[in-house]
């Protein structure tokens, strides 16, 4: 593999790697005090501006109960409206407040974001590159859309309840001051109607992931069926596609609706805890004005709450019952699709194997058509491949369970150092088989073996230290020539980086690009020229086994013929997947498929026994030197 973090490719999960996992992760309650406690100096900036703006709510009430008392019911008319001048000075001093705190949210905010973006992408990345799994394309939705609902909640959630909070205590405080009387009125349903709202938090939360997890299951949903679409017409399932489908859209709807219903007790929480207040006080005022509480006192008390405490709590209900959830729930379930490394059983050492006679001697291998063959022996368990002897024993893969395999009973025995080629029409296995043999793929029977070890059962690390895959597709990233030719290999000294290229042929290519220490931009590079570049990165490191998977079709065919010599040169074993026939005329041995087919053998024998070999070759112009499609 030659893409910057591809090489860490993990075996599958054991049973109960996932449950353990969930268990052990952190969670999301966790991550938000995590995020307070390392942001604490940009938290307690931004309370200190919502100090700032909560100064209406703790002058409105009063400064209206004396403009009422002391102004307008006294006959002192400019003096009433010198306290309401107050009240608009305050409200302006209420506003720079708010853009101030709006500004510092962005600090707060944005790291967040910024945390969560490297989850998602972690986990996404770790749970496609395990053995065997298909790419996780919920994912996506995690970051496009998981991961946006989660900022933008976190921002809300952390506004309201912080306006909230400020608001309430200003609130109180200022009642206090008109006359203690007035929390009687006050205190006992706000307290009624915030105890109702958290009750119902933990329902609403279940209800939220519900509609969460819908979202997921429909875009993977998706996301089968349009990988699948020619499948499902020719095999007639589209009433079954449209079922399955309809079922997961059914199942979202019904979420959604099941939320919407919970939510009118978010109102019922909102009515008697910034409502009833209201009522009770206007309901109460002759018993108040019994007990000497003031006409202008009563009205701002209603101020107090009408134009501060019951907006306060409004936002908080709405943005805690709304955004609180969303950003608890996506942040779990971010947690939880956030896979670590999961600690494989030990296993014993391996047993030594004598070595072959020789590295080029010829192979011991199956016939074309196997017949019945005894039930495969158990490998011995290994931590490192000793060496490139690869095995393959009975081997089936498909896409899906109930596809046509594409690799069929495959067996294949290969002693260290042996270069074999493998041929076919388009669309017979061939990448199929490099990604199997390298560890991307698993079979569904079967099993690999290189160099003894079970490849996997293998530790990711050791996986990618023992073999190099090159895809057709080379990548080539933003970095120095240096970087992207010693990816893999960063201890290869000058001496061997040097003659790495010269054995590719990409000298010419490295003076072009300005020498080592030259910047590469990968959209400047022709597709060959990144071939080169990933020929050299996959020549330094020492690796038992080198996997070509068309990975030198943008060369001519001199410049492959002399990358093939220069892998074959060295003692590990070279499986080419060719994309001209003269690769297999170069190789000790040539695997040929056909779908679930295969042949085995020299030039020789395969052009006597395979009569598809004899038609490739046939077939074979040699000015292109390519394989038929």
């Amino acid at each position: 593999m030659n893409a910057p973090g591809a090489r860490r490719e993990r075996a599958a999960d054991p049973p109960g790697a996932r449950r353990e996992r969930a268990a052990n992760a952190p969670s999301a309650r966790g991550l938000l005090r995590a995020t307070l406690r390392t942001r604490r100096r940009e938290f307690l900036r931004l309370a200190g501006w919502s100090l700032v703006q909560a100064v209406p709510a703790l002058l409105s009430g009063w400064l209206v109960a004396r403009a009422v008392d002391d102004g307008f019911l006294a006959g002192r008319t400019a003096e009433g409206l010198g306290w309401l001048g107050l009240l608009a000075g305050s409200v302006l001093i209420g506003a720079w407040g708010t853009r101030q705190a709006t500004l510092h949210l962005a600090q707060v905010v944005e790291p967040f974001r910024d945390d969560l973006v490297s989850l998602v992408t972690t986990g996404a990345l770790r749970r496609s590159a395990h053995l065997g799994r298909p790419a996780d394309t919920a994912g996506v939705a995690r970051l496009t859309e998981q991961v946006e609902i989660a900022r933008e909640s976190y921002g809300a959630v952390v506004m309201f309840v912080q306006t909230f909070t400020v608001t309430a205590v200003s609130v109180l405080l200022g009642l206090t001051a008109l006359d203690p009387a007035l929390l009687l009125f006050v205190v006992p349903p706000l307290t009624a109607g915030l105890t109702l709202f958290l009750l119902a938090l933990r329902a609403l939360a279940a209800r939220q992931r519900a509609v969460v997890l819908a979202d997921e299951a429909i875009a993977e949903q998706v996301h089968t069926v349009a990988g699948g679409l020619r499948d499902v017409t020719a095999c007639g399932a589209e009433h079954l596609v449209r079922t399955r489908t309809g079922a997961r859209i059914d199942r979202a709807a019904e979420a959604a609706r099941a939320l919407a219903r919970l939510t009118a007790l978010r109102t019922a929480a909102l009515g008697v805890g910034g409502w009833l207040p209201l009522a009770l006080i206007l309901f109460g005022a002759p018993w108040l004005v019994d007990r000497g509480v003031t006409a202008g006192a009563i009205l701002g008390a209603l101020t107090y709450i009408s134009q501060s405490l019951q907006p306060a709590l409004q936002g908080l209900v709405q943005g805690v019952g709304g955004s609180g959830l969303w950003l608890l729930v996506t942040t779990t379930r971010i947690l939880e699709t956030t896979e670590e490394r999961v600690t494989l059983p030990k296993s014993t050492p391996p047993k030594s194997t004598p070595p072959p006679t020789s590295p080029k001697s010829t192979p011991a291998r199956t016939a074309p058509e196997r017949a019945t063959a005894p039930p495969p022996t158990p490998a011995t368990p290994a931590s490192h491949p000793a060496d490139g002897a690869l095995e393959l024993r009975h081997v089936t893969f498909s896409y899906a369970r109930t596809a046509e395999p594409v690799v069929k009973n495959l067996d294949l025995t290969l002693p260290p150092g042996t270069h074999l080629a493998v041929v076919g029409p388009s669309g017979a296995g061939k990448s199929t088989l490099a990604a199997l043999i390298a560890g991307l793929l698993e079979p569904r029977t079967g099993d690999i073996h290189l160099g003894g070890a079970e490849v996997g059962a293998l530790d990711p690390a050791h996986l990618s230290d023992a073999r190099v895959l090159i895809p057709q597709e080379a990548y080539v990233f933003t970095g120095t020539v240096r970087e992207n030719l010693t990816y893999l290999h960063p201890a290869a000294t000058p001496t061997t980086l040097d003659g790495a290229v010269e054995e590719i042929g990409a000298t010419p290519l490295i003076e072009r690009l300005g020498g080592y220490e030259a910047q590469v931009d990968p959209g400047r590079l022709s597709a060959g020229e990144r071939q080169q570049i990933a020929l050299v990165r996959a020549l330094l490191p020492p690796t038992h086994l080198h996997v070509l998977d068309e990975a030198t079709c943008h060369l001519d065919p001199p410049a492959e013929a002399r990358a093939e010599r220069a892998f074959a040169t060295r003692p590990s074993t070279l499986i080419v997947c060719a994309h001209r026939i003269s690769s297999a005329l170069r190789a000790d041995l040539t695997l040929v498929l056909d779908g679930p087919r295969h042949a085995l053998g020299t030039h020789d024998e395969l052009m006597t026994t395979c009569a598809l070999y004899r038609d490739l070759i046939g077939h074979w112009d040699r000015a292109t030197t390519s394989v038929p499609s």
